[in-house]
């Protein structure tokens, strides 16, 4: 996946007022099917996959007994016992041997990405390319499979924008087909720039830097991920933590076009912490960014981030920073 096509706010822009398209066959993608399948899920994330019906995604994580978060997850539910797990790329081959380590041996492993490519097409006007390429425009979390020139598609309304769209996986050998005709209905190739500018806008967490196996959900204001409901790995070290959380992810803004760079030194009272994602909003036309302080600090408490070595004052927000 380049950085840009033709440059990052451009990007960024199409996707917020039309509609871009993005390939990320790169993130992982392997089928778990078979009987045993959902509570194979069930142990190992920590959202639960039977609150969804089949033909829906969900969002989860998969942790470690420390309650750390070794990787957050969509998944896309096809059938009672068929399942399409999503991890990042980064993490793919460590989730599949988890997965595939821990199943029954009535549980299939199957490993999709090495057969398909998948694009993501976001933006108000996605649903547009969507029906007049390939007919049809899944609603949001919805699973739908169909035909693209005589290729079979899977086609989720998920994404990583927070703008309307999908992500669609087809046989290689469709993918570019699939692609010309998605830019020649009036989508705008998009590159990696603009998927992280337009992510942090949403207050979309990004594994590595948001995210990593020392914090846990809880500590990443994703409690929402966490059914209570239900055994999984991590499990009792989340019970533990509810009352008392070590750190704390913050949200805050800058004036004007200062940027708070990943790992600028960020304070809150007595609390201390480092950026983990920071940019500068092309929507909002300011810096915007995400910061881990310890211990959690009062809401009250001046926001001020070491910029240069002065120290620049922030706003604290509620995510997400765009409000759609």
């Amino acid at each position: 996946m380049p950085v840009q096509y033709g440059g990052v706010l451009g990007e960024h822009s199409e996707v917020r007022n039309s509609v871009g398209v993005f390939d990320v066959s790169h993130l992982g993608r392997f089928e778990v099917s078979g009987p045993g399948s959902t509570e194979l899920l069930r142990s190992q994330l920590c959202n639960d996959i039977t609150h969804v019906e089949p033909g829906h995604a969900q969002y989860t994580m998969a942790l470690n007994e420390h309650g750390g978060v070794e990787d957050d997850i969509i998944i896309w539910r096809l059938g009672d016992e068929r399942y399409w797990v999503m991890p990042n790329g980064t993490n793919f081959d460590n989730i599949v041997t988890r997965f595939s380590s821990t199943g029954s041996s009535t549980v299939e492993f199957s490993d999709v990405r090495v057969e398909t490519v998948m694009l993501a097409v976001q933006g108000p006007t996605a649903p547009r390319i969507f029906e007049a390429v390939i007919g049809l425009m899944p609603g949001r979390f919805r699973v739908v499979t169909t035909r693209f020139k005589g290729f079979d598609v899977v086609v989720a309304g998920t994404g990583y924008t927070g703008e309307r769209g999908g992500e669609i996986c087809i046989p290689i050998e469709g993918a570019e087909g699939l692609w010309n005709s998605i830019v020649g209905a009036g989508a705008m190739p998009c590159g990696l720039g603009a998927r992280d500018t337009l992510r942090l806008e949403m207050g979309y967490p990004l594994w590595g830097r948001d995210l990593d196996p020392e914090t846990t959900p809880l500590e990443a204001g994703l409690g929402w991920v966490v059914a209570w409901d239900h055994d999984f790995v991590g499990r009792r070290a989340l019970d533990s933590q509810r009352d008392a959380l070590g750190k704390e992810l913050i949200a805050f803004a800058t004036e004007g076009r200062t940027i708070p760079r990943n790992g600028y030194v960020v304070t809150a009272g007595e609390s201390t912490g480092t950026v983990t994602s920071g940019n500068f909003s092309p929507t909002l036309q300011h810096g915007i960014g995400l910061a881990y302080l310890s211990p959690p600090p009062p809401a009250d408490a001046e926001v001020s981030i070491t910029i240069r070595g002065s120290g620049v004052p922030a706003t604290r927000v509620t995510l997400p920073f765009l409000k759609r």
